[in-house]
């Protein structure tokens, strides 16, 4: 939602704050210099009550203010009317005032039809004044401006706004009112003496107004004395919640109780940091509404992910609960069910869109599922509906598994409350995703992608799951769920071919090289291979067509896509090939954060390549042809990207598809593009489709629909909605139903789209190719009204079937934000149901309920065939389109060899496992660095004393001083200036045989000594005889009676806490042989080291001596020499990094230079 209602206590101090400060929205409405304006003291305390000890905010944490002044006190939870609900307490000193508060908090308090817990109060110093002081003031916005309403006479007999208030339009671009004409339009009743005063506080309120993205704000009344001081007692107001990230900061600032001298000093929070000064906005429920733990929980999951995640509980003990994906399709089900009568069973209104993880749609779930079976089972049992449309880019199979986790993690619980399922969903991967949730009812598993609706208690879950795709329409499980109809007239649907062996052949614009062309360099510098496969389009510069107003979109028509969206562009290109479009409809791609540079993407079986340009002035510059752009900037940039688009007479159509744009730039690019005659879709769209022609983006969806709603070809129905997935909706209907669309446009569910339904049925209604126009409305706006007087004026002709969804919110006891921003009612007008009376009287063909659209259309589609205005033709065979390799092997349509194994870890799914354990365990059960070299090593848990051992190892191997070869190139590297990854690498290339390497090879000889039956004292005879050094033997400085201490600590480790030490014992008896000769021949802590790993790795009973062997053999005992050493040559690094030592230069009288001298002349040959 964007437009929010806040506390009336921010309100208060985004004014304090901002009055002064905001800058003028337009020279007319600067400040006067010569102003007597009184600004009013940001004198306003919050009085907050905790639960958790059923208190109040204490005395300590408000301003000294409170306790010396006569107070008013109220409720500050969105509740209109106070002072006629009694909730108004005035003129009370802080103790008779606190007390007040005290006796309501934490209470229930029914306040006309809705009951709540009051837990927020206001305080303000209590102000007597004449009644005639009293003024009110309003500033709303709307698609055109933003109104200005005042009227002479305030407070609480202010009566009837619309009729008596005096109002100023200020349109969106201008042209902007003066001060002159703000007082004669609307303070001519205001006397004189205050006319000035009030000029000045009307403009800077509206300056705050702007700059603030406030949707909303009223004062009613505002207090105008005598001395020029301004107060304002009362007031209401809403923020673009969108515009956070323009305005977050001085939102922020104004709620920072230290900015303003009453403040106390405990107000700060010295134990939270904030991203801003101050903390941010607050959003609080409607009153009655209070966010349940798990709407809060949905709340946070959904600001913390791209995706959409909506949940409002209605009615916690009710029978019929959903899990819906899509906000149309969200409030259709919901309508449907109260069209049932169940509205009082209906548990919970939410939604779930934007492709959200797998993770993510788990939490959603298992939130839900908890909620419905957190209540006493019923001897009904409940129903769950996992609805959803058919989807545009969401994949079905991976949302569906994090519900069917959810469902097996609630299995005991789902069959206790005899709990019965049904899904009906559509889109990307559907087949996989319904097989799975099927199968997760059976108990005999299926390999058959048939999914006809089938009831079976299986052992996989123990509740019943019906499961309906596509091919059943979107709300037609609501009655069987509710035991309304026994039986379906739906059959399973069509598997569409996954792949196809080849492409269609290439049209004429496609550039074919000839057999003398073959291996020549082309004109444009290019040269053709033999059996190229990327397919080359004319790069002649194309023009555009003259095409009618009403037709923006054709066979011809061309675009930009602002935005590095591959996927997106990829199917717009299946789609142009389905077509057989003789080029791309899309020319490029802008991408202002990268350099020019290329893309391939598929055209067929084949490639093609498309330019990526850092400016949308070179974009324009080198394809005049293009006329469109399909804009994905984000909300953030969204603005600016478009307005730079409106800034070339070239473009003609615009697609903005970022959800979250603040009104204000909204409203400001759809009166620029008015006067540009630029044609805006969106914001918040997946764009809209022309069958056989064009596709913005998304639309339509993936190939398999596309194909199956028959759009490679247009026909003859034109509609417009403004939920992107019911537009799939109503593709997949008029395919069933009609002849298939022949334009359909979803606008977006913001409250201020580009074009609204008008815009497009008007040019349905003079394209003689669509015979037969839709309109899919919604609750909220009034843009139906301006299709209803087309209708009557005779403006539009053409049969019109139309439905307006949200019908049910006017059976909920509270106020409910359906899943688009703009669908909420502001007045009667706005409801759905009236929107549906109204359509209907005006001759539109509107059914009784949504469930009987289909039945409508097609009642409208054959009457105008009886009448000969659609001739039906035959049909068109599907082409043949090949699918992504990707998609195929995730389909399981194909398979591939993994380039690459790993069986040590997985950072897929919601939590990194090291060799099968959790990350979280890891943590939880403190198995140390020592267990997670055990998990990554050798795949598997080792008892606490080795780990212990390895880190151990590790401490011991760290370093030996600089003097050694590693750590000596370390610090020649890191003194010639290298970073940390060049030094240590310096380092680490001189371990081998002769520098830290002799573990293996100790390892390696002493256990094969000891396997071969030798005893100490042949091994010792065999290796002098062969000449050869015995590794892990000898020191340079430690002896017998000078022992290395690092060798000592590991043998006493050892031989306390392994199980057996055998080749330890081995290798100390090789010791007493090697020392009788000389006393530095004495195991060194590399032996040492290495024997006792063999120990450890033989007799610990984790692995196989095969095993064993296998370890010692591929490096493994270097490898921990190479992991602790590291640890060392770090510290080097940092250590002259640190001390800044300049670059290392040997000294020459180090070095003997031996240089001999030639016999031969140098020169051993001349030129000729």
């Amino acid at each position: 939602m964007s437009s929010k209602a806040i506390r009336e206590y921010d309100a208060k101090l985004l004014l304090a704050y901002w009055l002064q400060r905001a800058p003028a929205p337009n020279p007319n409405f600067a400040p006067s210099p010569s102003s007597t304006l009184k600004f009013p003291a940001p004198r306003v305390a919050q009085i907050l009550w905790d639960p958790a000890t059923d208190s109040i905010t204490p005395d300590t944490l408000l301003p000294s203010w409170v306790s010396t002044t006569k107070l008013v006190a109220k409720p500050d939870q969105l509740i209109k009317r106070r002072g006629k609900a009694g909730l108004l307490a005035l003129n009370k000193d802080w103790q008779d005032a606190k007390k007040w508060i005290q006796d309501r908090a934490g209470k229930p308090q029914r306040v006309e039809s809705v009951t709540g817990t009051l837990s927020s109060f206001i305080v303000e110093p209590f102000l007597p004044h004449p009644s005639d002081s009293e003024y009110y003031i309003c500033i709303t916005s709307g698609r055109d401006a933003d109104t200005l309403l005042f009227t002479t006479s305030g407070g609480v007999d202010v009566g009837d706004v619309d009729a008596k208030a005096l109002k100023l339009d200020i349109p969106v671009l201008g042209p902007f009112p003066t001060r002159a004409e703000l007082q004669t339009t609307l303070l001519r009743e205001v006397p004189s003496h205050k006319k000035e005063v009030l000029t000045d506080f009307l403009v800077r309120l509206y300056s705050v107004y702007v700059d603030l993205h406030f949707a909303y704000l009223e004062i009613n009344p505002l207090v105008v004395l005598d001395d020029g001081s301004i107060h304002y007692l009362d007031m209401a107001a809403k923020l673009d919640q969108t515009a956070e990230s323009i305005c977050g900061p001085k939102w922020a600032v104004a709620r920072d109780l230290t900015v303003y001298e009453t403040a106390p000093a405990a107000s700060t929070n010295g134990s939270k940091v904030n991203a801003d000064r101050g903390p941010p906005m607050a959003w609080p429920a409607p009153f009655g509404r209070d966010l349940t733990k798990e709407e809060a929980y949905i709340q946070k999951l959904d600001a913390s992910t791209g995706a959409s995640l909506k949940l409002t509980v209605l009615n916690p003990n009710g029978r019929v609960w959903t899990m819906v994906a899509g906000g149309g399709a969200s409030v259709v089900y919901s309508d449907a069910i109260a069209a049932a009568g169940f509205a009082h069973e209906l548990a919970n209104y939410g939604e779930y869109s934007g492709a959200p993880s797998e993770g993510q749609t788990f939490e959603y779930a298992k939130t839900i599922l908890d909620l419905l079976t957190r209540p006493p089972p019923r001897p009904d049992g409940k129903v769950l509906i996992i609805g959803g449309g058919i989807a545009n880019f969401t994949n079905v199979a991976a949302t569906f598994k994090g519900i069917i986790r959810a469902l097996t993690s609630y299995k005991t619980q789902l069959i206790a409350h005899n709990a019965k399922i049904y899904v009906r969903r559509g889109g990307p991967n559907w087949q996989e995703g319904l097989k799975a949730m099927r199968l997760l009812g059976e108990s005999i598993p299926h390999v058959d992608i048939d999914i006809a609706a089938q009831t079976n208690t299986g052992e996989s879950l123990g509740v019943p799951i019906r499961v309906f795709g596509p091919d059943t329409h979107i709300t037609e499980i609501v009655p069987l769920a509710l035991g309304l109809k026994s039986t379906t007239s739906t059959t399973a649907p069509v598997s569409i071919p996954a792949t196809a062996p080849g492409s269609p052949k290439v049209s004429s614009a496609i550039s074919e090289p000839g057999a003398s062309d073959v291996g020549t360099i082309h004109a444009d510098g290019e040269r053709t291979q033999p059996n190229d496969v990327v397919v080359r389009f004319d790069s002649a510069e194309g023009t555009k067509g003259t095409r009618p107003a009403y037709r923006p979109f054709d066979e011809d028509t061309r675009s930009f896509v602002y935005g590095l969206q591959p996927r997106a562009i990829q199917g717009m290109l299946d789609f142009d090939y389905s077509c057989k479009r003789a080029r791309p409809s899309v020319a490029a791609m802008i991408y202002p954060f990268g350099g020019h540079h290329i893309q391939k993407f598929y055209w067929g079986t084949r490639e093609t390549l498309l330019p990526v340009y850092t400016s949308l002035e070179e974009a324009v510059k080198k394809h005049p042809d293009v006329d469109v752009v399909v804009n994905f900037a984000s909300s953030r940039s969204v603005y600016s990207s478009t307005m730079e688009c409106l800034g070339y007479e070239s473009i003609k159509a615009i697609a903005l598809i970022a959800e979250g744009v603040p009104e204000r730039q909204a409203r400001e690019i759809l009166w620029k593009a008015k006067e540009k005659g630029v044609l805006i879709i969106g914001p918040a769209t997946v764009g809209g489709i022309k069958p056989g022609c064009f596709r913005i983006g998304n639309s339509g969806g993936m190939m398999d629909n596309i194909i199956a709603s028959k759009l490679y070809r247009p026909g003859s129905v034109g509609y417009v909605s403004k939920s992107g997935g019911m537009s799939n909706e109503l593709n997949n209907i008029l395919s069933l139903v009609t002849n298939g669309t022949y334009e359909g446009i979803a606008i977006g569910g913001d409250r201020y789209p580009g074009s609204t339904f008008i815009d497009h049925l008007l040019r349905y209604e003079d394209d003689p190719g669509c015979k037969m126009l839709v309109l899919l409305g919604e609750v909220g706006g009034v843009e139906e009204y301006r299709v209803i007087e087309a209708v009557k004026s005779g403006r539009i002709k053409k049969p019109i079937v139309a439905w307006a969804i949200g019908t049910c919110a006017s059976m909920f006891t509270t106020e409910v934000q359906f899943g688009h921003a703009g669908s909420m009612a502001h007045s009667d007008s706005e409801t759905a149901a009236a929107k549906n009376k109204a359509m209907r009287e005006a001759g539109f063909i509107v059914p009784a309920t949504f469930e009987e659209l289909p039945a409508a259309l097609k009642n409208t589609y054959d009457a105008l065939i009886a009448q000969g205005v659609i001739v039906p033709t035959k049909e068109v065979e599907p082409p043949v389109i090949p699918m992504d390799y990707k998609w195929a092997q995730e389909l399981g349509l194909i398979r591939k060899p993994a380039a690459f194994i790993s069986t040590i870890s997985d950072e897929r799914g919601q939590e990194l496992l090291y060799a099968g354990m959790r990350i979280s365990d890891v943590f939880r059960e403190d198995i140390g660095l020592g267990g997670v070299v055990s998990l990554l090593w050798f795949k598997r848990r080792l008892p606490p004393w080795a780990t212990k051992f390895i880190e151990m190892v590790l401490m011991l191997t760290a370093d030996h001083g600089p003097a050694v070869s590693g750590a000596m190139n370390t610090i020649v590297a890191t003194r010639a200036g290298k970073d940390l990854i060049s030094s240590l690498a310096s380092g680490l290339l001189t371990i081998g045989s002769r520098f830290g390497g002799a573990l293996d090879e100790a390892a390696s000889m002493f256990s094969g000594a000891r396997d071969m039956g030798l005893t100490p004292r042949e091994f010792v005879d065999n290796s002098r005889k062969a000449n050869k050094l015995i590794s892990g033997i000898g020191h340079k400085i430690k002896s017998v009676n000078n022992p290395d201490l690092r060798v000592e600590l590991v043998k006493e480790y050892v031989r306390k806490n392994f199980p057996s030490h055998s080749l330890l014992d081995y290798a100390l008896a090789v010791e007493k042989v090697t020392t009788s000769k000389k006393d530095t021949l004495i195991l060194n802590v590399d032996g040492c080291i290495a024997v006792c790993f063999v120990d450890l790795l033989r007799d610990s009973g984790a692995f196989t001596s095969e095993e064993a062997d296998e370890y010692i053999k591929i490096g493994t005992l270097n490898g921990l020499f190479v992991l602790g050493r590291s640890i060392g040559f770090i510290g080097h690094h940092l250590d002259q990094k640190r001390l800044r030592a300049p670059l290392y230069r040997h000294p020459a009288d180090d070095i003997f230079i031996n240089i001999a001298d030639l016999s031969q002349p140098r020169v051993l040959g001349k030129m000729q």
